[in-house]
Protein backbone atom coordinates (compact mmCIF):
# COMPACT_ATOMS: atom_id res chain seq x y z
CA UNK A 1 0.00 0.00 0.00
CA UNK A 2 1.16 3.33 -0.82
CA UNK A 3 1.62 6.12 1.66
CA UNK A 4 -1.28 8.54 1.62
CA UNK A 5 0.15 11.96 0.53
CA UNK A 6 -1.11 13.61 3.60
CA UNK A 7 1.15 11.46 5.67
CA UNK A 8 3.95 11.60 3.63
CA UNK A 9 4.02 15.02 3.76
CA UNK A 10 4.25 14.96 8.22
CA UNK A 11 7.09 12.25 7.80
CA UNK A 12 9.22 14.70 5.60
CA UNK A 13 8.22 17.69 7.44
CA UNK A 14 9.59 15.61 10.94
CA UNK A 15 12.51 14.98 9.29
CA UNK A 16 13.57 18.32 7.61
CA UNK A 17 12.76 19.41 11.55
CA UNK A 18 15.05 17.24 12.96
CA UNK A 19 17.86 18.12 10.18
CA UNK A 20 17.47 22.00 10.62
CA UNK A 21 20.41 23.54 12.22
CA UNK A 22 17.79 24.96 15.29
CA UNK A 23 17.37 21.74 16.13
CA UNK A 24 18.16 20.90 19.82
CA UNK A 25 18.44 17.35 21.72
CA UNK A 26 18.47 17.06 25.14
CA UNK A 27 21.88 16.21 26.94
CA UNK A 28 23.28 12.76 27.18
CA UNK A 29 23.47 13.66 30.79
CA UNK A 30 21.77 15.70 32.67
CA UNK A 31 23.14 17.45 36.22
CA UNK A 32 21.34 16.92 39.20
CA UNK A 33 21.69 16.50 42.80
CA UNK A 34 23.80 18.36 45.47
CA UNK A 35 26.78 20.41 45.87
CA UNK A 36 28.64 21.67 48.84
CA UNK A 37 30.52 24.14 48.19
CA UNK A 38 33.20 25.33 50.26
CA UNK A 39 34.71 29.04 49.82
CA UNK A 40 36.73 31.56 51.52
CA UNK A 41 34.90 34.18 53.54
CA UNK A 42 36.06 36.93 50.82
CA UNK A 43 33.83 34.92 48.35
CA UNK A 44 30.40 34.54 50.71
CA UNK A 45 28.67 37.62 48.32
CA UNK A 46 29.89 36.96 45.08
CA UNK A 47 29.03 33.06 45.96
CA UNK A 48 25.36 34.08 47.15
CA UNK A 49 24.39 35.44 43.66
CA UNK A 50 26.50 32.56 41.99
CA UNK A 51 24.66 29.91 43.72
CA UNK A 52 21.26 31.13 42.35
CA UNK A 53 22.47 32.03 38.56
CA UNK A 54 23.72 28.72 38.87
CA UNK A 55 20.63 26.37 40.04
CA UNK A 56 18.75 28.44 37.18
CA UNK A 57 20.70 27.17 34.58
CA UNK A 58 21.14 23.97 36.09
CA UNK A 59 17.81 23.50 37.95
CA UNK A 60 18.18 20.15 39.07
CA UNK A 61 21.24 20.77 40.84
CA UNK A 62 20.66 22.31 44.49
CA UNK A 63 23.98 24.05 46.13
CA UNK A 64 25.15 24.27 49.85
CA UNK A 65 27.27 27.37 50.51
CA UNK A 66 29.93 27.21 53.50
CA UNK A 67 32.20 29.88 53.59
CA UNK A 68 35.73 30.85 56.43
CA UNK A 69 38.92 31.07 55.94
CA UNK A 70 40.88 29.11 52.91
CA UNK A 71 43.03 27.72 55.85
CA UNK A 72 40.39 26.07 57.94
CA UNK A 73 38.36 25.15 54.97
CA UNK A 74 41.12 23.33 53.65
CA UNK A 75 41.82 21.41 57.02
CA UNK A 76 37.97 20.45 57.30
CA UNK A 77 38.39 18.85 53.97
CA UNK A 78 41.35 17.13 55.00
CA UNK A 79 39.72 15.38 58.32
CA UNK A 80 37.04 14.25 55.72
CA UNK A 81 34.25 16.93 55.54
CA UNK A 82 31.67 16.29 52.93
CA UNK A 83 33.27 19.10 50.33
CA UNK A 84 32.78 18.58 46.63
CA UNK A 85 34.28 21.99 45.68
CA UNK A 86 36.94 24.22 46.98
CA UNK A 87 37.23 28.05 46.48
CA UNK A 88 40.20 29.10 48.00
CA UNK A 89 41.49 33.16 48.26
CA UNK A 90 44.95 31.65 47.48
CA UNK A 91 46.93 28.91 45.36
CA UNK A 92 48.44 27.08 48.75
CA UNK A 93 45.66 25.37 50.04
CA UNK A 94 44.34 24.04 46.88
CA UNK A 95 47.88 23.25 46.54
CA UNK A 96 48.09 21.18 50.06
CA UNK A 97 44.97 19.10 48.48
CA UNK A 98 47.04 18.33 45.60
CA UNK A 99 50.05 17.14 47.50
CA UNK A 100 47.81 14.58 49.70
CA UNK A 101 46.14 13.48 46.88
CA UNK A 102 42.73 14.57 47.98
CA UNK A 103 42.40 16.87 44.77
CA UNK A 104 40.04 15.62 41.22
CA UNK A 105 41.65 17.79 38.54
CA UNK A 106 44.16 20.37 38.63
CA UNK A 107 43.34 23.56 40.47
CA UNK A 108 41.68 26.36 38.35
CA UNK A 109 42.90 30.27 39.00
CA UNK A 110 39.43 31.84 39.22
CA UNK A 111 39.78 35.36 40.58
CA UNK A 112 42.49 38.16 41.66
CA UNK A 113 42.25 40.79 44.04
CA UNK A 114 44.44 43.49 45.67
CA UNK A 115 44.74 44.63 49.36
CA UNK A 116 43.44 47.99 50.79
CA UNK A 117 43.49 49.40 54.48
CA UNK A 118 40.04 50.03 56.31
CA UNK A 119 39.11 52.17 59.28
CA UNK A 120 35.88 52.79 61.01
CA UNK A 121 33.47 55.23 59.14
CA UNK A 122 34.15 58.08 61.63
CA UNK A 123 38.41 57.25 61.50
CA UNK A 124 38.91 58.00 65.25
CA UNK A 125 42.36 57.19 64.85
CA UNK A 126 42.76 59.85 62.40
CA UNK A 127 44.73 57.33 60.18
CA UNK A 128 45.11 59.08 56.47
CA UNK A 129 47.58 56.88 55.23
CA UNK A 130 49.08 53.16 55.68
CA UNK A 131 52.24 54.76 57.20
CA UNK A 132 49.74 55.30 60.07
CA UNK A 133 48.91 51.77 61.28
CA UNK A 134 53.04 52.19 62.72
CA UNK A 135 51.97 55.23 65.05
CA UNK A 136 51.74 54.51 68.52
CA UNK A 137 48.53 53.46 70.27
CA UNK A 138 46.73 52.45 66.83
CA UNK A 139 44.96 49.64 67.23
CA UNK A 140 45.57 47.15 64.28
CA UNK A 141 43.25 44.12 63.76
CA UNK A 142 44.70 41.24 61.72
CA UNK A 143 43.80 37.62 61.15
CA UNK A 144 45.23 34.92 62.11
CA UNK A 145 48.82 32.88 60.93
CA UNK A 146 47.07 30.78 58.81
CA UNK A 147 44.60 32.97 56.97
CA UNK A 148 45.48 33.72 53.45
CA UNK A 149 44.94 37.50 53.69
CA UNK A 150 47.79 37.31 56.74
CA UNK A 151 50.46 36.00 54.24
CA UNK A 152 49.45 39.06 51.61
CA UNK A 153 49.37 41.23 54.05
CA UNK A 154 52.96 40.26 55.53
CA UNK A 155 54.14 41.14 52.39
CA UNK A 156 52.38 44.48 51.66
CA UNK A 157 53.83 45.76 54.98
CA UNK A 158 57.41 44.48 53.99
CA UNK A 159 56.88 46.74 50.39
CA UNK A 160 55.38 49.72 52.28
CA UNK A 161 58.26 49.95 54.72
CA UNK A 162 60.61 50.45 51.53
CA UNK A 163 58.75 53.56 50.81
CA UNK A 164 59.84 56.98 50.84
CA UNK A 165 58.58 58.72 53.89
CA UNK A 166 57.77 55.74 55.81
CA UNK A 167 59.27 55.16 59.26
CA UNK A 168 62.53 53.16 59.93
CA UNK A 169 61.03 49.84 61.67
CA UNK A 170 57.93 50.20 60.31
CA UNK A 171 57.43 46.52 60.33
CA UNK A 172 58.29 45.73 63.90
CA UNK A 173 56.22 48.69 64.84
CA UNK A 174 53.08 47.20 62.79
CA UNK A 175 53.59 44.21 64.44
CA UNK A 176 53.49 45.60 67.56
CA UNK A 177 50.02 47.60 67.32
CA UNK A 178 48.10 44.06 66.14
CA UNK A 179 45.66 44.03 68.99
CA UNK A 180 43.64 40.82 67.82
CA UNK A 181 43.88 38.21 64.68
CA UNK A 182 40.34 37.06 63.77
CA UNK A 183 39.55 33.64 62.17
CA UNK A 184 39.05 35.43 58.68
CA UNK A 185 38.54 38.17 56.58
CA UNK A 186 35.39 38.64 57.51
CA UNK A 187 35.74 38.84 61.04
CA UNK A 188 38.56 41.14 60.21
CA UNK A 189 36.00 43.77 58.57
CA UNK A 190 33.18 43.06 61.01
CA UNK A 191 35.69 44.59 64.02
CA UNK A 192 36.68 47.48 61.88
CA UNK A 193 32.88 48.23 61.59
CA UNK A 194 32.17 47.48 64.83
CA UNK A 195 34.74 50.48 66.03
CA UNK A 196 36.81 47.74 68.22
CA UNK A 197 39.73 48.72 66.21
CA UNK A 198 41.52 51.52 64.45
CA UNK A 199 42.56 50.16 60.99
CA UNK A 200 43.03 46.46 59.18
CA UNK A 201 44.72 45.35 55.82
CA UNK A 202 41.66 43.42 53.70
CA UNK A 203 41.21 42.85 50.19
CA UNK A 204 39.06 45.45 48.29
CA UNK A 205 36.10 43.48 47.92
CA UNK A 206 35.76 43.33 51.83
CA UNK A 207 35.78 46.43 51.92
CA UNK A 208 32.93 47.32 50.37
CA UNK A 209 31.23 44.91 51.96
CA UNK A 210 30.30 47.41 55.12
CA UNK A 211 29.04 51.30 54.83
CA UNK A 212 30.36 51.27 58.65
CA UNK A 213 33.85 51.58 56.74
CA UNK A 214 36.06 53.21 54.71
CA UNK A 215 39.28 52.65 52.94
CA UNK A 216 42.98 54.38 52.96
CA UNK A 217 44.61 54.02 49.69
CA UNK A 218 47.37 51.51 49.58
CA UNK A 219 50.63 52.84 47.44
CA UNK A 220 50.21 50.96 43.67
CA UNK A 221 53.72 50.05 43.27
CA UNK A 222 53.70 48.44 46.68
CA UNK A 223 50.50 46.94 46.66
CA UNK A 224 50.09 42.55 46.22
CA UNK A 225 47.97 40.57 44.31
CA UNK A 226 45.89 37.67 45.45
CA UNK A 227 45.09 35.09 43.29
CA UNK A 228 42.15 32.48 43.87
CA UNK A 229 42.26 28.80 43.04
CA UNK A 230 39.79 26.12 43.31
CA UNK A 231 39.37 22.51 42.91
CA UNK A 232 37.15 19.52 42.94
CA UNK A 233 37.48 17.38 45.74
CA UNK A 234 38.62 13.99 45.32
CA UNK A 235 35.91 12.66 47.58
CA UNK A 236 32.68 14.46 46.00
CA UNK A 237 29.67 12.12 45.41
CA UNK A 238 28.99 14.63 42.70
CA UNK A 239 32.02 15.10 40.74
CA UNK A 240 29.89 15.56 37.21
CA UNK A 241 28.11 18.55 38.72
CA UNK A 242 31.39 19.80 40.34
CA UNK A 243 33.14 19.85 37.45
CA UNK A 244 30.71 21.64 35.73
CA UNK A 245 30.46 24.47 38.12
CA UNK A 246 34.24 24.74 39.05
CA UNK A 247 34.37 25.33 35.06
CA UNK A 248 30.81 27.32 35.29
CA UNK A 249 32.50 30.00 37.94
CA UNK A 250 35.81 30.31 36.03
CA UNK A 251 33.89 30.99 32.87
CA UNK A 252 32.23 34.27 31.62
CA UNK A 253 28.99 33.12 33.84
CA UNK A 254 31.19 33.28 37.22
CA UNK A 255 33.53 36.02 36.16
CA UNK A 256 30.78 38.68 35.25
CA UNK A 257 29.06 37.45 38.95
CA UNK A 258 32.78 38.31 40.13
CA UNK A 259 33.52 41.53 38.74
CA UNK A 260 30.08 42.66 39.81
CA UNK A 261 31.74 42.48 43.59
CA UNK A 262 34.83 43.86 42.63
CA UNK A 263 36.75 40.78 41.99
CA UNK A 264 39.59 40.81 39.28
CA UNK A 265 40.43 38.67 36.36
CA UNK A 266 42.97 35.75 37.31
CA UNK A 267 46.46 36.57 36.34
Amino acid sequence: MKPRPAALLVVIALILAACSPGATTAPSTALSGSLTIYGASSLKAALAKAQTAFQAAYPGVTITISTDSSSTLETQIEQGAPADVFLSADTTNPARLVAKRLNAGDPVTFAGNVLTVIVPATNPAGITSPADLARTGVKVIAAGATVPITAYATTLVANLAKEAGYPAGFVAAYGANVVSQEDNVAAVVSKIALGEGDAAIVYVTDARTSTKVTTITVPTDANVPATYAGVVVKASRNAAAAKAFLSWFAGPGGQAILASFGFLPPS
